[in-house]
C-alpha cells in the first residue's frame, strides 16, 4: 500500500545492493502517513488485481494519461487531470478547484484598494491607482458572474461599470480615506442621463475602500444606492474561485439593500458556507455508511440516520425529504460528489460515494 509521508526522506548514495531494505525513520510510521487511496478504493482496487478483473473505468485511466502529457504546459489541462483522478481514486485525493497562479490577481482586489488611501499625496498615482482598482473591481464583478457593458468605461461624464446581466447594475468606484458626500448625487445623476428609462430597474452600487460620511450613508438609503467595502467585493471573489458556482446573483441582489451592506453580504457569504457544510457532511455520511456495508450503496434513510445521529452540525438533523433532494443534488453529473442508482420509486434510490467535497 501506498503512502504519503509527512516530509521527504532522501535516500543516500551507499543504498545500492540489490535486495537491500531500507528502514524508514520512526517519524515516517504508517500512524504519521496518509494513504493515497482510502480504505474502500484501497480493497476494491487490490481485489481486482487478484481476481485479474479489468479496470472499472478504463476509457477514463487511458483518458487521464493522456491529459498528463499536457498538463505541464496547461493550466486546463491539469485542472481536468485532477478532477479524472479525483473521480478514479476516491476520497483522499483533492481536486483543486482553480489554478493558484491564475488566480494570485484576487489577492490585490483590497490591496489595490488601500493603494489608493496610501498614495493620496500625489495626483498622478492617485489617478493612475484610481484606475486600477476600477479595473480590478469591473474584473472582480465579471467573476462572479456579471456581465460588463462595454459602452461604459468612465472617466469625465461616463458610469465607471455598468453590468447588464443577470440583472442591470449600475457602479461607481470611489479611492480616498473617506467616500465623498456627493458620490450618490454624481451616480444618481450620471446613471440616470446614461441609462433613461432603465434607470429605476437597475440596481446602484459604489465600491470603495474608505468610510462613507454619514451624509452619504443618509443620501445611499434615500436613492437606494448599496454601499461596500473592497474587501467585501474580495471576499465574495474569493468565495467563487474556492467554490466555483457557489455566489448565485439572483440570490445576491436580495441582500442589495440600501445603505452601507457589509454586514449584509457577510451573512450572504456565511449562508453559502453553511450549505456547503451540510453537503460535506452528507457526502461524508455516505462515504461512512458505504465503509460499514462492504462499498455497496446506501439509501436515503441510511444516509439520514448516520446524519443525524454522528454528524450534524449546527444545521440541525434534516428530514428524509430534505435529505433525499440533497443526495439528488451531489449526485448531478454537474457536481459528481455521488452516484445514484434509480429504484423502482423515487424512495428507493441508492446513492454511492465518488469524492468528498472538502469545506474550509
Amino acid at each position: 500500500r501506498v503512502y504519503r509521508l509527512p516530509q521527504a526522506i532522501s535516500l543516500t548514495s551507499e543504498i545500492n545492493t540489490k535486495r537491500q531494505f531500507f528502514h524508514l525513520p520512526n517519524a515516517a510510521s504508517t500512524q504519521s502517513c496518509v494513504p493515497v487511496l482510502d480504505e474502500r478504493v484501497f480493497i476494491q482496487r487490490r481485489q481486482q488485481l487478484q481476481n485479474l478483473e479489468p479496470p472499472l473505468h478504463p476509457e477514463l485511466e487511458e483518458l487521464e494519461l493522456a491529459i498528463a502529457r499536457l498538463s505541464s504546459t496547461s493550466s486546463d489541462a491539469m485542472q481536468f487531470q485532477h478532477s479524472i483522478r479525483a473521480f478514479l481514486n476516491g476520497d483522499n485525493y483533492k481536486t483543486p478547484v482553480a489554478n493558484e497562479s491564475a488566480l494570485a490577481w484576487v489577492d490585490s482586489i483590497s490591496t489595490l484598494g488601500d493603494r489608493t488611501i496610501e498614495e493620496e499625496g500625489e495626483e498622478k498615482s492617485r489617478y493612475q491607482a484610481g484606475t486600477d482598482f476600477e479595473n480590478i473591481v469591473r474584473r472582480s464583478l465579471e467573476f462572479l458572474g456579471f456581465s460588463i457593458d462595454e459602452n461604459y468605461k468612465g472617466g469625465a461624464g461616463g458610469l465607471d461599470l455598468f453590468c447588464s446581466h443577470p440583472y442591470p447594475l449600475a457602479g461607481e468606484c470611489k479611492a480616498g480615506r473617506s467616500i465623498p458626500s456627493r458620490t450618490v448625487e454624481e451616480l444618481d445623476r450620471i446613471a440616470r442621463r446614461h441609462l433613461k428609462e432603465d434607470f429605476e430597474k437597475a440596481y446602484k452600487l459604489i465600491i470603495g475602500p474608505g468610510n462613507p460620511t454619514p451624509h452619504l450613508r443618509e443620501s445611499a438609503i434615500y436613492s437606494k444606492v448599496s454601499i461596500i467595502k473592497a474587501m467585501t467585493l474580495q471576499k465574495l471573489v474569493e468565495l467563487n474561485a474556492k467554490y466555483p458556482g457557489s455566489v448565485d446573483l439572483y440570490k445576491l441582489k436580495d441582500f442589495l439593500e440600501p445603505g452601507q451592506i457589509d454586514y449584509k453580504i457577510q451573512i450572504y457569504i456565511d449562508g453559502i458556507l453553511s450549505g456547503l457544510k451540510l453537503r460535506s457532511l452528507v457526502v461524508q455520511a455516505v462515504s461512512e455508511v458505504m465503509n460499514i456495508n462492504d462499498g455497496k450503496p446506501v439509501s436515503v434513510v441510511e444516509v439520514q440516520t448516520c446524519y443525524n445521529l454522528r454528524l450534524k452540525a449546527e444545521s440541525g438533523t434534516v428530514n428524509n425529504k430534505s435529505m433525499r433532494d440533497l443526495l439528488v443534488e451531489l449526485s448531478s453529473p454537474l457536481t459528481g460528489y455521488l452516484g445514484r442508482i434509480p429504484g423502482s420509486t423515487p424512495e428507493n434510490d441508492r446513492f454511492y460515494f465518488l469524492r468528498s467535497l472538502e469545506v474550509s
